[in-house]
């Protein structure tokens, strides 16, 4: 008889017969345990399975780190603001003051969270022992907004900075909540909190983010990788996320070196190297001889027809000649060639300085120029973060490259 009046059916001894259908009226039946052989595979992820949630861990990875990042920097900006207002009269209890009858159930909320975080040792950092490090980015908006008059100094357009933070909400829901985030939402929420930290304050004033923005992953764990930003499996991919137009467009120094240089001369207009040189700019392209034995050992390893390579990289050597010969200083735009083996591609933007993009390829056999992995780099990284003009980049590939170039340009001929 079991506690709530109901008979339990007999057990099975696994001796007697007919146990397994005779069951007393008003027993309950109980359903007997599955062979465990049986659950493996229901359980079981296939690489389906495993790709989808990696992919999705991925994704809300990342969005956590812009929403952390507006987060913070949201914090940091009320708290530079209001504290100065309310800290004089009300002391500790500022956020509460501040807040107002109107915040009063969720900053209380935060107040107890605060005291329980305490209580059983959360609070690692005294820097977080405060009410303002407890509240979400709704109630640091809400605190904004109630204050507008208060923000309206610092901040231009009230309607960018609430119009950002509505669409981080979207994603800030989905990540909160462990859900799927769509390709689409994920880039959207990059975009609003890089927009969002621009309007903060929190931009970078380094020339090259400009060209080439500072993704949040990057600046949190660049250091992983010395100074290369980005990798694509070949420049299709790259010319989808990086334009050459991004690239070259806003550049006042171009130094190009491999076979025929097809990223610039073929996706850059010779109108706009054109102006590029004439605003004031510098570009020095080194080719790969179309005479020279060498490019007779590409077309081999290729596997192309004898002469179709060097005609190819002649045709884009004259088109760059016909750019020159329009400029009235034809010194900011010069032409060379070498005769070794070529070992890689690079388009160095700006090497000068510490400001540079560069883009890198080796050269594979069998393996053409548009189909080879590419590398991109960004000079002027220390300790994964981007450093300024003052200060001196201690490693990475960009001076590598930025080097081998030099040593090529200085043993190659001019074409005149």
């Amino acid at each position: 008889m079991g506690s709530g009046g109901l008979e339990l059916p007999p057990g099975d001894d696994g001796g007697r017969q007919g146990n397994s259908t005779d069951v007393p009226p008003g027993a309950v039946s109980l359903a007997r345990p599955m062979n465990a052989g049986a659950i493996g595979p229901e359980l079981d992820w296939d690489a389906e399975a495993w790709h989808e949630v990696r992919t999705r861990a991925q994704r809300a990875g990342r969005a956590y780190i812009w929403l952390n990042l507006v987060e913070q920097r949201l914090r940091a900006v009320v708290a530079a603001v209001l504290r100065p207002v309310y800290e004089p009269v009300h002391g500790d209890d500022w956020v509460v003051a501040a807040a107002g009858p109107a915040g009063q159930e969720w900053v209380q909320r935060a107040v107890a969270v605060r005291e329980v975080s305490r209580r059983k040792g959360y609070l690692l950092d005294p820097a977080d022992d405060n009410v303002l490090s407890f509240l979400t980015l709704p109630q640091l908006r809400e605190l904004m907004v109630q204050h507008w008059p208060c923000f309206e100094p610092y901040l231009d357009e009230r309607r960018d900075v609430e119009l950002a933070l509505d669409e981080l909400e979207v994603t800030r829901n989905v990540v909160s909540r462990n859900r799927a985030l769509s390709e689409a939402v994920l880039s959207q929420a990059e975009r609003a909190s890089a927009r969002l930290l621009e309007v903060l304050g929190a931009g970078s004033d380094v020339p090259s983010t400009r060209r080439l923005p500072v993704d949040a992953v990057e600046d949190l764990v660049g250091d992983r990788y010395a100074d290369v930003v980005a990798v694509h499996s070949d420049r299709v991919r790259l010319l989808r996320q990086f334009p050459a137009e991004d690239l070259f467009g806003s550049a006042r120094r171009v130094d190009a070196l491999g076979i025929g240089l097809n990223l610039l001369v073929q996706n850059f207009s010779g109108r706009r190297l054109l102006r590029l040189a004439e605003s004031g700019g510098r570009v020095r392209l080194l080719f790969l001889n179309p005479a020279s034995s060498a490019i007779k050992r590409r077309e081999r390893e290729l596997g192309i027809k004898r002469g179709e390579l060097s005609r190819a990289v002649e045709m884009n050597i004259l088109h760059m000649r016909r750019v020159r010969a329009r400029l009235r200083d034809p010194g900011a735009f010069e032409i060379q060639v070498f005769d070794e083996t070529p070992r890689f591609t690079a388009y160095l933007v700006d090497g000068d300085g510490a400001d540079g993009i560069a883009v890198v390829q080796s050269y594979l056999r069998r393996t053409r120029g548009m189909e080879a992995p590419v590398l991109v780099l960004r000079n002027g990284r220390n300790g994964g973060k981007v450093v300024k003009s003052d200060q001196v980049d201690e490693g990475g590939l960009f001076p590598t490259y930025r080097e081998e170039f030099e040593l090529m340009w200085a043993d190659s001929r001019p074409v005149s």
